[in-house]
């Protein structure tokens, strides 16, 4: 698992994330996977694609799970940068023989509707050129309930993370039967 705050449990208590909820679904539905996060707060496409070889070396992975992009658009960074990231992440997994899951993000308006809709679209464009399954957003069903996020209102608080973890789990599902 590759993500971001959203993945890394920003202001929750140990253990109260969606990712580790989805390693507690793996064991309790008997799949033999474990989970490694590798999420970081702050992360960003550049960081993601400069840690994962090192990552792929260290833990071989069957399945590398991408949520990053969020950050990148929050700065208003280049999308073809973000693009050129997310394509070469997912590349060096294939490369090594790892199915790719990506999830998708959407930002607030902030910086005007052609970037906004660029953004959102560019997780289907490059899961549709890459072949690989999409989360469309992470945040699906979640997003305009302000009681479900911390004070900051980016961060999801405890009681939306099982959510979240539904938003994933229906893409997850058929790569890790495979």
């Amino acid at each position: 698992m590759l993500g971001d705050s959203l993945s890394a449990e920003y202001g929750l208590a140990r253990g109260q994330g969606w990712v580790n909820l989805l390693s507690e679904k793996l064991r309790s539905e008997k799949t033999g996977m474990e989970v490694v996060n590798a999420s970081i707060s702050g992360e960003t496409t550049s960081g993601g694609k400069n840690r994962l070889p090192a990552l792929i070396e260290k833990h071989k992975p069957d399945v590398v799970i991408i949520e990053l992009g969020g950050n990148d658009a929050l700065r208003g960074l280049s999308l073809k940068a973000s693009d050129d990231n997310l394509h070469a992440m997912i590349q060096l997994a294939k490369l090594n023989k790892a199915k790719v899951l990506l999830i998708g993000m959407q930002i607030p308006p902030n910086y005007g509707k052609e970037y906004t809709e660029a953004f959102t679209s560019l997780f289907q464009k490059i899961a549709k050129e890459q072949k690989i399954s999409l989360v469309p957003f992470l945040l699906e069903g979640i997003a305009n309930n302000p009681s479900m996020f911390q004070q900051d209102r980016i961060h999801p608080i405890a009681a939306a993370h099982p959510l979240i973890l539904n938003n994933v789990w229906p893409m997850l599902t058929p790569i890790i039967k495979k």
